[in-house]
């Protein structure tokens, strides 16, 4: 006798799967416990309803009851296991149409595949021959499902676009204003009565020694510091040349102060194309600054900064010893690393690296290039 599969129940199984909401799920023994017992709840709806008739034979009502979970546990993993590789390869806010298209091919394939692995397991079960499957009946078994399965997966699937769209504008507004926040935290300290002091005493100790060459210099070095400062406000990224150059020049400004207490090392690679590399500005300065705040100088033992560039892996490494100061607490906020791993994560995927031993702290910060923006 020639058997198949209930129509009712192939129809039945795309929409229990879409019913479940085929999203990423966690790897976490709840949520799993969780989808496997609505995908029972929904089989046995489906076995009672779309099959009255089993009602009355046990024997029939456990086979179309677990062929019923077949269809739902596999159409349902094969879809989720196509969104999960999706999301991490094709993401709905760089390519959507693009996005959509691929997961449309990709879960009618699955869904087409999970079909007849099914209807040939069961005609293997039931001892009879693997021609039935291209019987023209199958047809039907495998179109109109997966007509059901397209319709719900394009309200689905919009769904999940839309939310992720509304997510990525919350995210942008508050990376906006966790950037805002930097850049005003960032004018503040270059400002700063203790700064702007303590460069006009040294430009004082210049004068007073008779010494115009340097005096003009200082003047002008500190004058780029503050032009840098109030150009970059508005800009998210700027090239690394420009950052160094800004640093060069702010670092002058400090060794002028502090003398031989303050030694800084610089290590760019001569064929580094500097103007191709971005980093957010007043990224480097940053920590120079912290490193100064919260580190002793002095001639005997200096304060020694390192700022190396690794090319090849795109990072710029910032290290200093560590030569503990009290710190005031109304001039230690916190807040400079946070506002600057904010203000990176909205540029990049790859995050700020902080690391401390007991001799050194290095900061590494990813560089972005011109093409990937």
């Amino acid at each position: 006798m020639e058997t198949s599969l209930p129509l009712s129940v192939a129809q039945s199984n795309p929409s229990s799967q879409l019913t479940t909401g085929y999203q990423p799920l966690s790897n976490s023994w709840a949520t799993t416990w969780k989808a496997f017992r609505m995908l029972v709840l929904i089989s046995a709806f489906l076995t009672v309803v779309l099959n009255p008739g089993a009602l009355t034979d046990g024997k029939r009502l456990a086979l179309t009851f677990i062929i019923t979970f077949a269809y739902s546990a596999g159409l349902w993993f094969v879809n989720w296991l196509a969104v999960e590789w999706l999301n991490t390869h094709i993401p709905w806010a760089e390519r959507p149409l693009h996005r959509m298209l691929v997961t449309l091919a990709l879960q009618v394939g699955g869904s087409v595949l999970v079909v007849l692995v099914i209807q040939t397991a069961y005609l293997l079960l039931s001892h009879q021959s693997l021609a039935l499957l291209w019987r023209p009946q199958m047809y039907g078994q495998v179109l109109v499902p997966l007509g059901v399965t397209i319709i719900i997966s394009l309200f689905n699937h919009s769904r999940s676009f839309f939310l992720n769209w509304r997510e990525a504008a919350i995210r942008v507004e508050r990376v906006e204003k966790e950037n805002a926040v930097a850049r005003l935290d960032s004018l503040r300290r270059q400002v700063d009565p203790h700064f702007l002091f303590n460069s006009l005493n040294a430009l004082t100790s210049l004068i007073e020694e008779e010494d115009p060459a340097r005096a003009s210099r200082f003047v002008r070095q500190l004058a780029k510091v503050y032009r840098y400062v109030l150009d970059s406000q508005e800009q998210e990224v700027v090239t690394l040349d420009e950052e160094m150059r800004f640093v060069e020049a702010y670092v002058y400004l400090q060794r002028t102060r502090l003398g031989e207490g303050l030694q800084v090392e610089i290590n760019l690679p001569p064929a580094a194309n500097l103007d191709e590399l971005l980093v957010p500005p007043l990224a480097v300065q940053l920590l120079l600054e912290n490193a100064l705040k919260h580190n002793a100088t002095s001639q005997k033992q200096p304060l020694h900064i390192r700022i190396t560039l690794d090319a090849a892996a795109r990072q710029l490494v910032v290290s200093n010893v560590l030569r503990y100061r009290r710190v005031p607490d109304d001039e230690s906020t916190g807040l400079g690393l946070r506002n600057l791993s904010a203000r990176y994560a909205f540029l990049t995927s790859r995050p700020v690296v902080v690391e401390k031993s007991e001799t050194e702290f290095t900061v590494t910060l990813p560089l972005l290039e011109v093409s990937t923006l």
